[in-house]
């Protein structure tokens, strides 16, 4: 079956666990140690202008549209195209935008990018954290006297960019049910995780963000939502903001609420912390857990990578899965109803793995296929030669 998209971004992800029968597209350049999502098409090429190497990305994007007996449901005549390059690289390849809905008005072709296509920093390197700075959202993370910090990468990378990318391909493609015409998505983690952190910008007036960072109800201030170590090394979790909540909390600890501060009284969150924080070291995760399970103290175990797969509500879930070489990894999210996503359980695929499988089905015939690995415009990975 024909690709229906072509992509290599943070958003291949979800995109490819929901439907788009997608293929990654890497340039040699980019192709050591990285790999594409499981159950996806993985081509290599060498983008080069000056030697006639484009005729592969053309076609593809070209014929992306083709083939409606592929889609799958809500999904039909999808056709998207992404790659990792440089700023204005795709232009002078001859892959642009203009150039490629030239030939194909159909196509929705999406540009994921640290800072966006236009602005100051749109010629810049950057990464997660350089985005969560520009956009404002990273003022907002760290503790009190400490200096901000990135939550790894998923902000920015995955959430502000991949997410909202795929969502905006999702947008394009309901437009274009009604349209009939493509477009360009000029996607920026700058702006997509700005745009999640809208709660942020909204709530300045609302004093939920009115102290330093490090001293508010949500960033670590409040003593009813924070982590608190156990007596066995591990963490519980606490987000007990709502007064009914915040009671079965007190209850719990084995404390008395009358005879405690007010639970917005800012001043005592520094004391009223430190005593949380003796009583929790008192107990095991385990401990605590027997407590304020049955309850809604709103109050969870910290659960490492190894043990969140095995945690009750997760099992009955089935949140989580293992594939064929046995590593675990979660669900596709959200859970659709009628059509769920159907998470692939093969190994990553390695690089080059289906250039040969993707060209032809693109309609390459043999012959130039072969003529393209003499041109060293392509690339495949001999998989007997690294087992």
């Amino acid at each position: 079956m024909k690709p229906q998209v072509l992509i290599t971004c943070p958003a291949n992800i979800p995109l490819n666990d929901l439907g788009v029968l997608a293929v990654w597209v890497l340039t040699r350049a980019g192709a050591p140690g990285m790999a594409g999502a499981p159950g996806q098409g993985l081509l290599t090429l060498s983008l080069a202008a000056d030697t006639g190497t484009c005729g592969p990305a053309r076609r593809q994007a070209a014929d992306n549209d083709t083939q409606p007996q592929t889609s799958k449901p809500g999904l039909d005549h999808v056709g998207s195209l992404f790659h990792p390059v440089w700023f204005c690289v795709m232009e002078r390849l001859g892959l642009g935008p203009e150039v490629l809905l030239r030939e194909n008005p159909r196509l929705i072709y999406a540009r994921l990018t640290g800072f966006g296509q236009t602005g100051e920093y749109a010629k810049s390197a950057g990464h997660d954290i350089n985005y969560l700075a520009l956009s404002g959202v990273l003022s907002k993370l760290g503790r009190k006297n400490e200096n901000p910090y990135a939550p790894v990468n998923l902000l920015a990378d995955f959430a502000g960019g991949g997410v909202m990318c795929a969502l905006g391909i999702v947008i394009a493609l309901f437009e274009r049910a009604k349209s009939g015409k493509g477009q360009v998505i000029d996607a920026s983690m700058v702006e997509g995780v700005a745009y999640l952190g809208s709660f942020l910008w909204k709530s300045q007036s609302l004093g939920l963000w009115s102290q330093p960072r490090g001293e508010n109800l949500l960033d670590s201030g409040a003593p009813f939502y924070e982590t608190y170590r156990t007596s066995d090394g591990r963490f519980m979790a606490v987000g007990a903001i709502e007064p009914k909540f915040y009671e079965q909390l007190i209850k719990g600890l084995g404390l008395n609420l009358d005879e405690l501060p007010a639970q917005m009284s800012f001043s005592n969150w520094p004391e009223m912390k430190k005593k949380f924080a003796s009583i929790f070291a008192q107990k095991t995760q385990a401990e605590w857990c027997s407590i304020f399970d049955s309850t809604d103290a709103c109050v969870t175990p910290v659960l490492s990578f190894e043990d969140a797969p095995s945690h009750q509500h997760n099992k009955e879930r089935s949140s989580f899965f293992k594939n064929d070489p046995g590593e675990i990894s979660p669900r596709p999210a959200p859970v659709l109803s009628r059509t769920p996503a159907v998470p692939s359980c093969k190994r990553d695929p390695f690089v080059g793995e289906h250039t040969e499988e993707i060209l032809l089905e693109y309609g390459f015939t043999k012959q130039e296929i072969a003529k393209l690995y003499s041109d060293k415009t392509i690339e495949s990975r001999d998989l007997k030669a690294s087992l």
